[in-house]
C-alpha cells in the first residue's frame, strides 16, 4: 500500500508538471512535513512560492506537498532533496544528527536568546564558517523559530528540580542534552507525533515553540508553558530551506537569479520577524484555554542557563574530536548575537 501511494503521488507530481510544461520552464515540488494550516506553510512557504511565480511571470511553478504527502517520513526529508526525490524541501537539521554537525552551534542554549530575527541574520553573517555543511544541497534559507519554551502537561515547572525525573520531547541531539541536564529524560520525535504522545502520557512536556501550539493543538493537551523574561529561551531549533543542487544548476541563469533574491540575506531577517511575530497567539491560546504561561525571573532563568553552558562545553568537546574549530565558531556567534540583538 506504501509502495502504491508513493506511485500515485509520483503520478500526480508528473501530471501537474506536463500539465505546466507549456507554461513554466520549471515546475518544482516543495515537500515538508507540518500540516497545510501551520504558519511554516502558510505565512512562510507559500508567500515564498508565490512571489517567485510571479517575480518569474510564470516561468517558475510550485507544486506544494505539506505533511509528508509525498511519502516517507520526516528524517527523510534530506536525503529527498539530495538525491532529487523532491526539488525542494523544508526540514528540521535536528532530524539527521550529525550531517550539519558546524550549523548545530545556532541552536545551542545560551547562544540563541529567544529572537529569531537575530539569530538568522547571525547565522547569515557566519554562514562561511558553516557552509561545508550544505555542500550537498543548494541551500535557500538556514534559520530558526523564536526558540524553545517548556510545555508540560500537569506539572508546573518553576525551578530547575520540577523537571527531575520527567520525561520530555527533544527536536534535536542539542535539546536532548539540555533536558539530561535539567535532570529529565529526553526523548525523541517528530513534532507531528507529539499530541498523541502527549495524550497518551509517553512524555509529560515538550521543548517547543509557542507557534505549533495552536496547529497541534496543544493548549488542550499541556496546562502549563515556561519560558525567560524578556522571551528569552531554552536553546532552539536549525531549519532548512533547500533545493536539490542539480535541480537548480539546470535552470537558466535569470531564473537562478530570482531564487537566489529570495534566499539567505535577502530573506533572513523578513522570516526571523515573522516567526517572533507569531508566537503571541499560541500564548494566549494556552492562557484563554486555562492554562498558565510562567516567565521564571532573571535569577531562576540563570540557574537554567548554567546548566544550558554544560551543553555547549559538551558541544564544543565533541566539535573538537570531529576537527571543527567550535571555539571559533562560539566566539563568532556570540559576537554577531550582540550585534544583532540590540
Amino acid at each position: 500500500m506504501l509502495m502504491f501511494a508513493r506511485l500515485m503521488v509520483g503520478g500526480f507530481v508528473l501530471s501537474a508538471i506536463a500539465g505546466h510544461a507549456l507554461a513554466a520552464d520549471a515546475t518544482l515540488t516543495i515537500h515538508h512535513f507540518l500540516s497545510p494550516k501551520s504558519e511554516t506553510h502558510k505565512s512562510f512557504i507559500v508567500p515564498w512560492a508565490k512571489r517567485i511565480e510571479q517575480q518569474s511571470q510564470g516561468r517558475i511553478k510550485f507544486e506544494i506537498f505539506p505533511s509528508m504527502a509525498m511519502g516517507g517520513k520526516p528524517p527523510e526529508l534530506y536525503r529527498q532533496v539530495r538525491d532529487g526525490t523532491a526539488d525542494i524541501i523544508w526540514t528540521l537539521i535536528g532530524y539527521t544528527p550529525g550531517v550539519f554537525p558546524r550549523s548545530e552551534v545556532f541552536e545551542l542554549p545560551t547562544i540563541h536568546r529567544g529572537s529569531a530575527a537575530a539569530t538568522n541574520q547571525a547565522i547569515q553573517e557566519n554562514f562561511g564558517l558553516v557552509a561545508e555543511d550544505y555542500k550537498d544541497l543548494q541551500p535557500i534559507l538556514v534559520h530558526v523559530h523564536a526558540g524553545n519554551a517548556i510545555h508540560m502537561r500537569t506539572k508546573a515547572v518553576r525551578q530547575v528540580s520540577d523537571l527531575r525525573g520527567l520525561k520530555l520531547r527533544t527536536p534535536s541531539r542539542t535539546g536532548a542534552w539540555l533536558i539530561q541536564a535539567l535532570g529529565a529524560e529526553p526523548v525523541g520525535m517528530p513534532v507531528p507525533a507529539l499530541p498523541q504522545a502527549l495524550s497518551k502520557g509517553v512524555v509529560d512536556g515538550a521543548l517547543v515553540p509557542f507557534e505549533i501550539l495552536l496547529p497541534l493543538k496543544l493548549p488542550q493537551l499541556t496546562r502549563y508553558s515556561i519560558e525567560g523574561a524578556d522571551n528569552s529561551r531554552f536553546g532552539t531549533s536549525v531549519f532548512l530551506f533547500a533545493m536539490n543542487k542539480e535541480r537548480y544548476k539546470a535552470l537558466p541563469a535569470d531564473l537562478r537569479a530570482i531564487i537566489d533574491a529570495n534566499s539567505g540575506a535577502g530573506i533572513a531577517k523578513a522570516v526571523g520577524e515573522m516567526w517572533d511575530n507569531i508566537e503571541e497567539p499560541g500564548k494566549v491560546a494556552q492562557e484563554k484555554s486555562g492554562g498558565e504561561v510562567i516567565k521564571l525571573d532573571e535569577v531562576t532563568k540563570g540557574t537554567f542557563d548554567a546548566l544550558g553552558a554544560t551543553v555547549v562545553r559538551r558541544w564544543l568537546g565533541e566539535a573538537k574530536a570531529r576537527g571543527i574549530d567550535g571555539a571559533a565558531l562560539v566566539k563568532a556567534v556570540r559576537t554577531s548575537m550582540e550585534k544583532f540583538s540590540r
